[in-house]
């Protein structure tokens, strides 16, 4: 072999080793992979990974963890928040939007009944128009004259917008919007008040309606011949179902709802009530009143203001006459029964029908 053919054998075999050292060295400079991952198991780490199946997942999850020598059920409170849940909010027997301007008092934390009594203002009257300052109890959800040991979440104030003595005016009101915020402040409360001029349009509103259909109804029952004392009057009036009211000079048949209004009334002269003697006063006239309103109109009040008005006029040898001194017929008492009618659907028809705790509070 010639010295040529042997410096080319070993030339390949020197450029052979060079590349197989620059492919080791590109190796070596890569970036490093991670190997597979090996999942440890109950047999050990290397040993053979199993699947588990939909059986033995459903039952990993119905099933959590026990401690040895516990019985753990899971409840409804593992995996649901606890809710802090308010009792349903019922709505007030005191304050109606139907006749009240209402005003929202806010407070940060619950009030303590006690705090809310120590600052309610003196009187609950703007003028002539009442108002009520009401709280909605934390516990209960019932909005509820503040009382001790209760505690409330918010307050109300509602201002009655109309009643017998004419609409809500500005004065009045500026005077409640006095009244509240001093109430809200001593409480640390946000009182929102709804707008003046709206307010007071709404009062107008409802005055004009209330006094169209206001009905007040009374008959003179006047002494044809001799007068009567006192005495004698409570004791005929007694046999026909009148007690004693609260008012000198007045005698009332009661309404068998507890709390309602009397029915009918019987007036007479305050000054004979006031009189030492009841034996040695002198009456001649008397009055018996319906207060139509006040009263329900399933109680059927009319027919029990005609038939006493029959009775009593008996009893007392006395004419029914009207407040001009007229004698009343059949036919007068007919009239009225009919226009009563009208009136009662009338009221009906905007929520404020007769002997309702809103009409009463209207026509008061």
């Amino acid at each position: 072999m010639s010295l040529t053919v042997l410096l080319a054998i070993a030339g390949g075999l020197v450029l052979v080793a060079v590349l197989i050292h620059g492919l080791w060295t590109a190796r070596k400079a890569g970036p490093r992979r991670a190997a597979p991952p090996i999942e440890p198991t109950l047999g050990g780490i290397g040993a053979e990974r199993t699947e588990p199946s939909l059986g033995e997942a459903q039952a990993a999850v119905a099933e959590p963890f026990n401690e040895p020598g516990t019985n753990y059920a899971p409840s409804m409170d593992d995996t649901i928040p606890a809710v802090v849940r308010q009792p349903p909010r019922k709505p007030s027997n005191r304050i109606d939007a139907l006749i009240d301007a209402i005003a929202a008092i806010h407070v940060e934390t619950p009030i303590g009944g006690e705090m809310a009594l120590a600052h309610l203002p003196g009187s609950r009257r703007a003028g002539t128009k009442p108002f009520h300052i009401e709280g909605l109890n934390a516990e209960r959800g019932e909005w509820e004259l503040p009382a001790p040991g209760q505690r409330y979440g918010e307050f109300q104030a509602g201002l009655q917008m109309a009643n017998r003595s004419g609409a809500l005016n500005e004065i009045e009101y500026s005077e409640f919007v006095q009244k509240v915020q001093g109430f809200a402040d001593g409480i640390g409360g946000f009182a929102q008040f709804p707008d003046m001029l709206d307010v007071v349009g709404r009062g107008r509103e409802l005055d004009q309606f209330a006094g169209a259909h206001d009905a007040q109804l009374a008959v003179l029952l006047r002494a044809r011949n001799a007068a009567w004392t006192l005495g004698y009057v409570q004791q005929m009036a007694l046999r026909h179902g009148f007690v004693p009211g609260a008012v000198p000079g007045r005698l009332v048949m009661p309404s068998q709802d507890e709390g309602a209004p009397p029915v009918l009334t019987l007036g007479f002269e305050p000054q004979a009530a006031l009189a030492e003697d009841p034996q040695a006063s002198s009456l001649r006239e008397l009055t018996l009143a319906l207060d139509v309103p006040q009263t329900p109109e399933a109680l059927e009040p009319f027919a029990a203001w005609q038939e006493s008005a029959r009775a009593l006029s008996r009893d007392f040898e006395a004419d029914i006459c009207d407040d001009r001194g007229q004698v009343l017929n059949l036919h007068a008492f007919a009239a009225i029964d009919q226009e009563l009618g009208t009136l009662y659907k009338a009221l009906a028809s905007r929520d404020l029908a007769a002997g309702s705790l809103v009409a009463r509070r209207l026509f008061s």
